[in-house]
């Protein structure tokens, strides 16, 4: 469930601010909460609540549910006479939601499974998380396994009467799973009190939060959601500072090496030849006409393209000619795809299409928090493949290098290369852009229209779409 898809907090905040060199998202160490309690306590409706209070990006519901052992034909047939026993440790595949949990807090992309309580077993299909900025792990044995326990940076205990826990598994069961009166009750007094009273309650004293009565006791699910919400300020304000520390400490580093950005062999800026001046001063002036902004705007487009596929690998090639002679020369070693950062990447489009006509088309969108100015990821769809291809990845404007450093997290963290990506820009600021994106990944490939800091706010998507 996704409202859109570990350390201790002061390890990985520590950590966060102190690099000086690398990129590390906000889902790369996700806060990750864990919710216990008895079936039927109302741990589903607590992770709701604390959900829908944070109305934060990208927060998800992992379900201990989804993680139960596939049945044999014998267990399954059990399982149909309500005599096979879900509520014990046993039933769940436990070394899985541990892997799953590790890579979502090294920001991987994971398939969670998703079983079916009304054909007892696992199904073929799965739910893609990638980029959950804060997990909340909710189960019966959330608290039982050390390893999972390591994993928590809050662990919370849904304390609620057993009665009303049996009431409401009961109806959950007849109503949602399919299940008969007697069926139900012979379940939960064969199996799921004693399995609570065994197993779960003992799980008690390794909460950090006690809510007794669940959804119920708004007091305290008011003081667990603020106390989430001191945290992931706190995360946040550390992810901000350690994007403006990439950019200053690469500034001062090339300062003090006297090294010029344009002078980087993986740095490349079109020539300022009078003709591409021209076209530069006719997308600068306010009162160029949509059309002749557009026109201009992919000349310079096709341009910065043919250079970017220049960085792109090329191997030696014997062809025929008409004449029946035979040329070697060269094509491109790799395939090519585009990935576009929304919205102002989708000027490219055009220009991608007419020059590479049967490229594959990524896009990604990442905005900036209104109120704190940190960048989220709010939708994904790459090329396939694309560990094995070469990626032009477009914006039209870098302002602060924030979104592209975001999005080349992302194609890492799907397989791609360092080596293979090509951060193309119209137009790119050089201290608060092209030095933070340098400082995160030094050996991104980068070509630029113009470099400018004096640009200010962006302005292209609005000129190229006339909104």
């Amino acid at each position: 469930m996704n409202t859109m898809s570990c350390e201790p907090l002061q390890t990985s905040l520590g950590s966060l601010s102190k690099a000086s060199s690398g990129y590390l998202p906000p889902w790369s160490r996700p806060h990750i909460i864990g919710i216990a309690g008895s079936s039927g306590s109302g741990k589903t409706s607590v992770a709701s609540q604390i959900i829908k209070a944070l109305n934060a990006p990208w927060t998800v519901i992992l379900s201990f549910d989804n993680f139960y052992k596939p049945l044999s034909p014998a267990q399954r047939q059990k399982a149909f006479a309500n005599e096979y026993d879900f509520d014990a440790p046993e039933a769940l595949d436990l070394g899985l939601l541990v892997d799953v949990l590790l890579d979502l807090r090294d920001g991987k992309k994971v398939e969670v499974p998703i079983y079916s309580f009304s054909e007892h077993n696992r199904t073929s299909a799965t739910t893609t998380i990638y980029g959950a900025n804060v997990i909340i792990l909710e189960g019966i044995f959330t608290l039982y396994d050390q390893r999972i326990l390591d994993l928590l940076d809050l662990k919370v205990f849904v304390d609620t009467d057993l009665d009303i826990c049996m009431a409401r598994r009961l109806r959950r069961d007849i109503i949602h799973r399919g299940r008969n009166l007697e069926g139900a009750i012979k379940q939960w007094f064969g199996f799921v009190k004693p399995n609570f009273e065994r197993y779960v309650l003992p799980t008690m004293h390794e909460a950090d939060i006690l809510v007794p009565r669940g959804l119920d006791n708004v007091v305290a699910i008011d003081m667990l959601i603020k106390h989430v919400q001191r945290t992931l300020t706190a995360k946040s304000l550390s992810h901000l500072e350690h994007l403006s520390k990439l950019a200053e400490d690469q500034t001062v580093s090339y300062v003090k090496e006297n090294i010029d950005i344009k002078s980087l062999p993986n740095v490349r800026v079109l020539a300022q030849t009078p003709q591409v001046k021209a076209m530069h001063t006719i997308l600068f002036n306010r009162a160029t006409s949509r059309d002749d902004f557009v026109f201009y705007f992919e000349r310079l487009m096709d341009l910065l393209i043919e250079t970017a596929m220049e960085f792109l690998p090329y191997k030696t090639k014997t062809v025929t000619t008409s004449t029946g002679l035979n040329y070697t020369g060269l094509a491109p070693a790799m395939d090519t795809c585009a990935v576009l950062i929304l919205r102002a990447g989708a000027c490219f489009e055009t220009s991608l299409r007419r020059i590479l006509p049967a490229i594959a088309l990524g896009k990604v969108l990442i905005q900036s928090n209104a109120r704190t100015g940190e960048p989220f990821l709010h939708y994904l769809k790459l090329p396939s493949d694309i560990a094995s291809k070469f990626i032009l990845l477009a914006d039209a404007q870098a302002s602060t290098g924030a979104a592209a450093i975001m999005a080349i997290r992302v194609l890492l963290d799907h397989g791609a290369k360092l080596e293979n990506i090509c951060f193309i820009t119209y137009i790119a600021d050089e201290h608060a852009a092209l030095c933070r994106i340098l400082g995160a990944y030094p050996g991104i490939k980068i070509v630029a229209g113009k470099i400018d800091d004096k640009i200010g706010q962006r302005f292209i998507d609005k000129r190229y779409f006339g909104t």
